[in-house]
């Protein structure tokens, strides 16, 4: 029997584009992007899932605590506009007899009846009585006087310690300390005016009261 050969069949069907243009690197390239797309969305939520409790925490159930200002209170040393009309009337009553318990021009004053007599005609209650006129207003620095201001001394006698004696300031704080007041002196009594330092006035100053 003579030899055939036998020649195979080329197919002329044409290659998948799969194995025509080497489809394992093309597979491998988009399998990384996926991966990388979840890596990244993974971190995104990691992150978003860190941050979130400080963005969205709750409020504290106490009250909130707002820092206060703490103020300072200090004495005032501007002269109110009603003391310049009560000094000057006091200055009116320069020369006015000296009266034992007097409380009016026509019969004369003694020291608190003085104080009396001026502050009630701008209606500010104060004491006829020395005693009481220690604790009326409010203490003041002496350095702080100011005109309006009740200035209070002791008696005469050299042992006193309690309140004997009183006026009106006239002078403005860090001058000398001067004040209008009815005296009992025996020489030129009755409405004067007098300064502490350098007089006895000095040994005899027990407080500035501020009633205005």
């Amino acid at each position: 029997m003579p030899y055939q050969l036998t020649i195979p069949r080329v197919s002329t069907q044409p290659t998948p584009a799969l194995v025509r243009y080497g489809s394992s690197s093309t597979l491998a390239s988009f399998t990384m992007r996926i991966v990388w797309l979840v890596f990244l969305g993974l971190v995104a939520g990691l992150l978003g899932w860190a941050l979130w409790p400080r963005q969205h925490s709750a409020a504290p159930d106490g009250p909130t605590l707002v820092p206060t200002r703490q103020t300072a209170y200090v004495i005032s040393n501007a002269t109110p506009p009603r003391a310049d009309s009560i000094v000057a009337f006091a200055m009116r009553q320069l020369g006015t007899n000296y009266c034992y318990a007097g409380s009016t021009p026509e019969t004369g004053f003694d020291c608190s009846g003085f104080v009396n007599y001026v502050f009630a005609r701008y209606k500010v209650p104060v004491p006829h009585s020395t005693a009481l006129l220690i604790d009326v207003g409010r203490p003041v620095p002496r350095t702080q006087a100011r005109p309006g201001d009740i200035v209070v001394f002791t008696g005469t006698a050299q042992t006193a310690t309690t309140p004997g004696h009183a006026g009106i300031v006239l002078s403005q704080p860090g001058e000398p300390l001067r004040f209008i007041h009815s005296s009992s002196a025996r020489k030129e009594s009755g409405v004067k005016i007098s300064q502490v330092e350098g007089t006895d006035y000095e040994r005899r100053f027990m407080q500035v009261r501020r009633v205005l």
